[in-house]
């Protein structure tokens, strides 16, 4: 909403000692009405400012202010059942630091009476309103017989008509299904309905929550039944937080057990679909069912080695090896590591090793860069430090011990790193490499090596359209995909596999092959087509983290360094 809009309706509600509440509401319409917020989010702000709005003496007090606004909504339509909504909550906000017993007692009359007119038939509100108005002013069955018999005598026999009364309402929200609705309005007005029907009516329309209050409301055996209602319907997840909650285990022992299972089950099968083998081995806690049952995922998953690892390492028999495990299942065929003709994988965790591979770096014109690290599963947690970085070039891969070298020779490899990313002669591949850049800055927030760089090509960039990912790109240029199975490992281990080893090398020597083939797609063609955007990858040069559209001034250098690439690339074909 405009400024000019809220200064009017801050003034309009400074003092509402002479508001009545139909100008109350047509000044709310009006203020809604003419808001530019999206729904949510004036709802949210009318309401803190109607709040404050009944602090400023309402007559004749805040509650039978909003009972008579309850009572004049009907006629303003299509903003009834929002502006509604909008009073209760604002109304419950104010009752919460206190009321006069007066105003609160004269709007129960007043809510009351709204009520029994709309239970005869009157349409006035929608039913989720009308419980929510005798929650919020505490309206009990004494109150709906004070109306119904215009009288505040405390008989039994109007009583037992009063409740018959508000029966007629519950059946009807029963038959329209509202059964949250009707088993929050029974807790409210401590009406029992001792049948188990009801509580099986409520499981065969899957009303789960509402099930569970209503049984809470009723005390233990209905949650018993409830429970084993749950157990004939095979839902073990809901029995074991059922019997969790309201402490029930030592009469359900076996259901406690099994749902515990189940639930353990399921969060590793969500592990597993991650990608997250690690967390879910660490989560079964050496347990041999569990870790079967992570077995079984992974030959689901075609992770053939990951089957094997597993029954190595916890001496697990009766499985099918990764070779017969592969030959059962569908065969998905991925991009292989001697595919692109990789000579060797290089291990760099000592100075020596690593001035030796700066030294070849700097040799080359093209080369592909990625980072892995330990992925983080607490909610709200800071991201692991970057381990390795992985360097590829033409013919080698070289990775990177961050972890260690970062702390045995932080100068070495600082010096080493800015020889690389600083230079502006070698042409450094990536996908979605920023991304890695700002993770490699905050983990290393002392080196200058991650502070600036020179010559990205954000492979990512050159292809706009999604294409699932790196995997996914490699499939439509090269046309196969990559393995992703290992790219949630545990990077902090040392020594790293020689799986991990091979993925990690991967999927930064694959980003060279890439550029290869958008480089001579883009010279074959020499014109514009469908794709212009692999034609035009000279653009998406970025360097100091800058913008694409700042390349011009650099024009020169690319230029000079594609002579450079083609003069690489026909070196490495020959």
């Amino acid at each position: 909403m405009s400024n000019e809009e809220w200064s009017m309706s801050r003034h309009a509600y400074s003092d509402l000692t002479n508001v009545s509440p139909l100008v109350f509401l047509y000044l709310l319409k009006e203020c809604y009405v003419y808001g530019t917020c999206k729904a949510t989010a004036k709802f949210f702000a009318l309401q803190h400012q109607v709040h404050q709005a009944l602090h400023n003496k309402p007559r004749p007090g805040p509650a039978v202010f909003v009972a008579r606004c309850l009572s004049l909504l009907p006629i303003f339509e299509s903003h009834c059942e929002g502006f509604s909504h909008l009073m209760i909550a604002a109304l419950r906000r104010l009752l919460k630091t206190g009321s006069t017993q007066e105003d609160l007692q004269e709007a129960k009359i007043h809510a009351s009476k709204l009520f029994v007119i709309a239970v005869r038939g009157t349409k006035i509100h929608d039913d989720r309103i009308l419980v929510k108005m005798l929650e919020v002013f505490g309206i009990r069955l004494t109150d709906i017989n004070e109306v119904l018999f215009h009288s505040d005598i405390k008989n039994d026999s109007f009583e037992v008509i009063a409740k018959a009364f508000v029966d007629q309402f519950i059946s009807k929200l029963l038959e329209s299904q509202s059964y949250m609705t009707a088993v929050t309005l029974l807790e409210h007005l401590t009406i029992r309905h001792s049948e188990e029907s009801f509580l099986h009516e409520m499981l065969e329309k899957q009303e789960y929550r509402a099930a569970e209050k209503w049984a809470a409301f009723m005390g233990k055996p209905m949650l018993c039944a409830l429970i084993r209602g749950y157990v004939d319907r095979k839902l073990l997840k809901q029995a074991y937080e059922l019997i969790k909650k309201n402490n029930l285990r030592e009469e359900f022992p076996e259901v406690y057990k099994m749902g515990k299972e189940s639930l353990i089950c399921s969060s590793l099968k969500k592990l597993a679909e991650k990608g997250c083998w690690d967390i879910a081995e660490m989560r079964a806690k050496s347990d041999r069912q569990l870790l079967e049952y992570i077995v079984y995922l992974a030959m689901e998953a075609g992770y053939s080695e990951k089957v094997d690892e597993l029954c190595e390492r916890y001496s697990l028999t009766g499985f099918i090896k990764a070779k017969e495990t592969e030959a059962s299942l569908p065969h998905i065929r991925y991009l292989h590591l001697d595919e692109l003709a990789i000579d060797d994988i290089i291990w760099v965790d000592e100075p020596v090793g690593l001035h030796e591979a700066t030294c070849h770096i700097e040799g080359c014109k093209v080369i592909g860069l990625d980072c892995e690290w330990k992925p983080s599963y607490e909610k709200g947690s800071k991201n692991n430090k970057v381990s390795i970085m992985q360097i590829a070039t033409e013919k080698m891969v070289f990775i990177i011990d961050l972890l260690k070298l970062s702390n045995e020779a932080p100068a070495v490899l600082d010096s080493c790193l800015i020889r690389i990313f600083h230079s502006p002669r070698i042409l450094k591949l990536g996908y979605n490499f920023q991304c890695d850049m700002k993770q490699l800055a905050q983990s290393y927030e002392d080196f200058d090596c991650f502070k600036h760089f020179e010559m990205l090509l954000d492979i990512q960039n050159v292809f706009k359209e999604p294409r699932g990912g790196l995997s996914g790109l490699t499939k439509e240029v090269l046309g196969v995909g990559l393995n992703k199975t290992r790219r949630n490992s545990n990077w902090e281990e040392r020594p790293l596999t020689r799986n991990q080893l091979e993925y990690a090398a991967l999927d930064a020597a694959v980003l060279i092959r890439i550029f290869w083939h958008v480089r001579s797609q883009s010279q074959s063609t020499g014109v514009s087509n469908e794709n212009n955007t692999q034609m035009e990858w000279k653009s998406h040069i970025i360097s100091h983290g800058g913008d694409p559209t700042k390349i011009k001034k650099k024009m020169k250098n690319v230029k000079g360094c594609n002579a450079g690439i083609r003069e690489s690339h026909n070196l490495s074909e020959s």
